[in-house]
């Protein structure tokens, strides 16, 4: 009996979902330069011929892999409630994303620092330009709410600290004290102490290792 077309389009979508989870397992791995898309065919379990169908070469895989990373940042768009609540469910989102998605981080990290890769993250960023210009006025407009005088620079500073707390988390996520620096972060924008700690492991403040 032939399988109905609504079948055959949900194998198709598994069968690209598990590609994708595939070269995220690669990329994070091996890292985007020496990994192959015969790494990645082996990984899923599938034809190269099934991949380069969904996805032409390497730099593709890659770009749907940050295209989906942004869509997560875009998440902050629908926060609710105060200028301090969302403030606070910035902070605790991004570190919760952080701790609990590395592989994409690192992958994202990685793109855009290196040299051979960052215009694969400049042309995603660049087809996304609307969803992040969307991002960016959100969080400008929770400080402006906040009476500050130039919510460009808060937001460009708030980004580049959660970065650079995600670039850490990153390195050191066995040492790293993610709820001591979270509760860091809300005193520093004079938000509430939270009442709870994120569901998530973060060892006592020692020394930042790898391990």
């Amino acid at each position: 009996m032939p399988r109905s077309a609504s079948t055959n389009l949900e194998l198709r979508e598994k069968s690209r979902e598990r590609i994708l989870s595939a070269a995220l397992e690669v990329f994070a791995e091996k890292g985007y330069e020496a990994a192959s898309i015969s790494d990645v065919t082996q990984r899923a379990g599938v034809s190269r011929g099934l991949v380069t169908y969904y996805f032409a070469g390497k730099q593709l895989l890659a770009a749907e892999l940050l295209d989906r990373w942004l869509d997560g940042i875009g998440a902050i768009l629908t926060l609710q409630g105060s200028a301090d609540e969302r403030l606070a469910g910035i902070i605790d989102g991004t570190l919760m994303a952080a701790a609990s998605t590395l592989p994409i981080q690192r992958l994202a990290i990685s793109l855009m620092l290196q040299p051979g890769t960052h215009p694969v993250f400049a042309a995603v960023e660049a087809a996304k330009a609307a969803r992040v210009e969307q991002i960016e006025d959100a969080i400008r407009s929770i400080f402006g709410q906040r009476g500050a005088d130039d919510p460009a620079v808060e937001e460009m500073l708030l980004r580049a600290t959660l970065e650079g707390v995600t670039v850490k988390l990153a390195i050191y996520p066995e040492t790293f004290p993610v709820e001591a620096v979270r509760r860091r972060l809300h005193a520093s924008y004079g938000l509430p102490e939270p009442r709870t700690p994120l569901l998530i492991s973060s060892p006592p403040v020692d020394r930042l290792r790898a391990k």
